[in-house]
């Protein structure tokens, strides 16, 4: 309405003010999920859920892990819900790493039996298991029994 804008319009060659809305850039990403796959119907099925997705560039199923793997410009969560929602499948991000990259990978809060091969939990994400995963086998035994026995006699070493 004021001067400025009359003017912006008669510059403009377009004759119409345009507004472009800035959308933020994703970037290129790697999301992992678990996600048990039987046969390999169920492999073919959780693969076709992502693939049609915008922005992915490359799906890998690995059923012996059961790890889905999706490439490309994507966000995380809505990856994790579209898998959940057209698989009808229960599905989380991988919470796995290789052994070596945990200080403690045998303490009781990183080890996990039921983890593929030279994998444990990532602790280092995990704030809960991350002190268990810090502290010696001895330290772990005696707080937790000490604590559940009696609360007031908690002995830390």
């Amino acid at each position: 309405m004021g001067f400025l804008e009359d003017a912006s319009e008669l510059c403009d060659c377009h004759g119409i003010r345009s507004h472009k809305k800035f959308k933020k850039i994703k970037q290129l990403q790697t999301v992992e999920i678990k996600i048990k796959m039987d046969c390999e119907g169920c492999e073919r099925r959780v693969k076709k859920s992502v693939e049609g997705m915008k922005g992915v560039t490359q799906v890998e199923v690995e059923p012996k892990q059961s790890k889905l793997t999706v490439i490309g410009y994507v966000d995380p969560d809505k990856v994790l819900e579209r898998v959940r929602h057209r698989t009808g499948k229960k599905a989380e991000f991988w919470p796995y790493v290789p052994y070596d990259v945990v200080p403690h990978p045998y303490a009781p809060g990183a080890y996990d039996k039921k983890a593929p091969p030279g994998y444990v939990r990532n602790v280092l994400e995990d704030p809960e298991a991350s002190a268990l995963a810090r502290a010696s086998s001895f330290e772990v035994k005696y707080t937790t029994a000490f604590s559940d026995e009696n609360p007031t006699a908690c002995v830390v070493m």
